[in-house]
């Protein structure tokens, strides 16, 4: 299997596993970030095989973190925090995957010959990134809710 085909794979895996939590999130802010967090691989899914027909221009910027900032702050006022202690490991397991994904991009970045392909993988490896620092929010949010939303003052979500 070539990087392209192996990234798409990976991608849509992840798409996969947040569809999955989105379906089975208690919490409609949760449900909506997880929702956010599969387009966003949908998107990166899509790149990647503009850049296996060699027909990429740009990788798509990516609003993740404002705009789950956006829905952090709508949850600071619900009163719906019931959650579960299995519900951490399975968002451990997503920032796994995440980490995962960034190492793939960063190490493949030898392997592909042009530079717009480096610069892309780089880029890649940046957004999943973001990813895992989202997942280390809510699983902070998750295990002490309460808290999290009392002190937050929104600076851990913006863009960096």
């Amino acid at each position: 299997m070539n990087i392209f085909d192996y990234a798409m794979q990976m991608e849509t895996e992840s798409q996969n596993y947040y569809r999955n939590l989105a379906e089975h999130a208690a919490n409609e802010g949760l449900k909506t970030i997880f929702n956010m967090l599969a387009d966003e691989e949908t998107k990166h899914y899509g790149f990647v095989e503009k850049m296996k027909m060699k027909k990429a221009d740009k990788i798509p910027d990516t609003t993740i973190l404002p705009d789950a900032k956006a829905v952090f702050q709508r949850m600071a006022h619900s009163e719906n925090f019931d959650f579960k202690d299995e519900q951490l490991e399975l968002y451990k397991k997503a920032q796994d995957i995440e980490s995962k994904s960034k190492e793939f991009y960063l190490h493949k970045i030898d392997e592909v010959e042009e530079k717009a392909e480096k610069k892309a993988f780089n880029l890649l490896a940046k957004q999943e990134e973001k990813h895992y620092w989202l997942l280390q929010n809510i699983i902070d949010f998750v295990s002490r809710p309460q808290f999290w939303l009392e002190n937050a003052e929104w600076y851990h979500l913006d863009e960096f």
